[in-house]
């Protein structure tokens, strides 16, 4: 083979691989153009239903996933590259792959339970793992917090799936708890009327269940009271915040004392005898 010949070869070759390569890279930027139309298309189709929107992202996520997997496969094949020998190796090595993504395979298995038990949704405020906070998104791995302080927390649904979960927004209404305080040598009758009174002025106490006031405890230095009202589950910290500072307003205007702990010292002078 002669030189030209050599390099109309090789300008042969470099211009259909260039040109593979640059239809992979076009599969792969139109076919992520079209999963985001489609899955655009399908959240739209998806929010006229009464499916929860927990599920709708879920499924979301799951079929962006699916499709840009296929979309990759359909580049490598463009390459040249024979896709049926890729599969039959992943399929081949499919068993050392589950065993090194034990956790993967266990949070994604998580999130489907998550989906089917709902055990929380989007927007409530939970506690989980070592986190607490709003729901903003279920993915298929794991699970986006937003805490009280503004900060993103990600876990895992395998580490979810395992612990407790506690759903703060799980009911519509929830109970206040707080316990006031009074000395005794304070009127109780008196403690309650104030704190009953208090109650009756606060308008985002409901009426049902009846809020309850009561002595709970003879402690070592108070009288201590039970305050327990209910309250729509949003408005719970703000009542409770409110509650408190009343208290602390209302016993100061009417002469009630809120007992803390005190000690007396006593210092004596010895004389030291030298």
């Amino acid at each position: 083979m002669d030189t030209a010949k050599l390099i109309d070869f090789i300008t042969q070759i470099t211009a259909d691989f260039g040109l593979r390569i640059l239809y992979a890279v076009l599969i792969i930027f139109v076919g992520r153009w079209v999963v985001k139309l489609l899955l655009k298309i399908i959240k739209s189709a998806l929010e006229k239903t009464s499916i929860e929107e927990t599920v709708r992202i879920f499924v979301a996520n799951l079929l962006n996933t699916l499709l840009m997997v296929i979309i990759f496969i359909a580049a490598i094949n463009q390459l040249g590259i024979e896709t049926t020998s890729i599969i039959a190796m992943l399929g081949a090595a499919g068993l050392a792959i589950g065993l090194s993504l034990q956790g993967s395979l266990a949070n994604f298995a998580a999130g489907i339970l998550v989906v089917i038990f709902k055990p929380y949704k989007v927007g409530d405020y939970i506690e989980a793992g070592s986190a607490a906070g709003t729901v903003l998104d279920i993915q298929i791995f794991s699970t986006v917090l937003k805490t009280p302080d503004n900060k993103i927390v990600i876990i895992p649904n395998g580490t979810i799936m395992k612990d407790s979960i506690v759903n703060y927004s799980g009911q519509a209404t929830r109970r206040v708890d707080i316990i006031a305080s009074c000395g005794y040598e304070d009127d109780i009758d008196k403690v309650k009327e104030i704190l009953r009174d208090i109650l009756n002025q606060e308008d985002r106490i409901l009426a049902e269940p009846e809020p309850k006031i009561a002595v709970s405890e003879l402690a070592d230095n108070s009288i201590n009271f039970i305050v327990r009202p209910w309250v729509n589950s949003s408005d719970r910290s703000n009542v409770k915040y409110s509650i408190l500072e009343q208290i602390k307003k209302r016993f100061d205007e009417e002469g009630i004392s809120i007992p803390y702990p005190q000690r007396d010292v006593h210092i004596y002078n010895h004389d030291i005898k030298k």
